[in-house]
């Protein structure tokens, strides 16, 4: 992977995560057009992930130091409540990252066929939650988080948005849009950063062990963290505000794309 293949692949990253149609599957797809190897493409995922994790906490830091501070303060109100469930929400994804890591790594060299079907599995999600018209609730309880959770482990499959996945759960559970948009960003922080800082500790992202340049990663880097940071909000007003049947739509171009795609390559 050369540094330009890696700017194109973090802006695409940085713009995706954002939205309900899988910043991991995009990322699959650009590799295969860019003919980038199953192991670059994941420690390379590992890299612009926590680009796009650290554009959140910069856009959303007065949620995240009010969080910070609430917890820290030993006190049963609602920052702590908040971050107790996040920490819930991490319960699921945590199993599999600590007894499953292998078989999702290997799922990443499977091919664009499961990345297509993985997005029409999204699209089917997003619309199901637009037409559903469950109760409304006013605030995420801790079930809620821990089956949103089970949604976020799911979606570490490649094409299975992580973020559609989550929203959709929340709406269908009847939580409200913008709850479900900002607890969607906000539990991704706590896995995300864990993998990178093992993968570090490891030695994963080396030149050697991933086969990218130090160069490229960190050009990847930024670029996924400004394009993220300037992406945040305005798809997170698109997420609160626009209709998801859209991006189900979408889902479905990319998922026909990826499956046509991986029997003509």
């Amino acid at each position: 992977m050369g540094w330009l293949e890696a700017i194109i692949l973090g802006i695409v990253q940085g713009l995706t995560e954002f939205l309900p149609v899988s910043s991991s599957g995009h990322l699959a797809i650009g590799s295969a057009l860019f003919g980038i190897d199953a192991d670059e493409n994941l420690t390379f995922a590992i890299v612009v992930h926590t680009a796009t994790v650290l554009s959140t906490i910069v856009v959303l830091w007065s949620e995240v130091s009010v969080l910070f501070k609430g917890f820290f303060s030993f006190r049963w109100n609602e920052p702590m409540q908040m971050v107790c469930k996040i920490l819930v929400s991490t319960i699921p994804v945590a199993i599999v990252g600590l007894f499953f890591k292998d078989y999702v790594e290997k799922l990443f060299g499977s091919g664009l066929a499961l990345v297509g079907c993985m997005l029409l599995v999204t699209a089917a999600l997003l619309a199901f939650s637009y037409y559903a018209k469950p109760r409304r609730k006013e605030e995420i309880s801790f079930k809620d988080a821990f089956i949103m959770g089970l949604a976020q482990a799911c979606a570490v499959l490649p094409g299975l948005s992580r973020s559609g996945s989550t929203i959709a759960t929340g709406l269908l559970l009847g939580d409200k849009k913008e709850q479900v948009a900002k607890f969607s960003f906000l539990m991704v922080i706590i896995p995300i950063l864990g993998e990178s800082l093992l993968s570090l500790m490891k030695g994963e992202f080396s030149p050697e062990t991933s086969g990218i340049s130090t160069g490229a990663l960190a050009a990847g880097f930024l670029a996924a963290f400004i394009s993220g940071t300037l992406a945040c909000k305005w798809m997170i007003n698109i997420v609160k505000r626009g209709k998801l049947i859209y991006f189900a739509y979408y889902c479905v171009a990319a998922g026909l794309f990826a499956i046509i795609y991986s029997f003509i390559q």
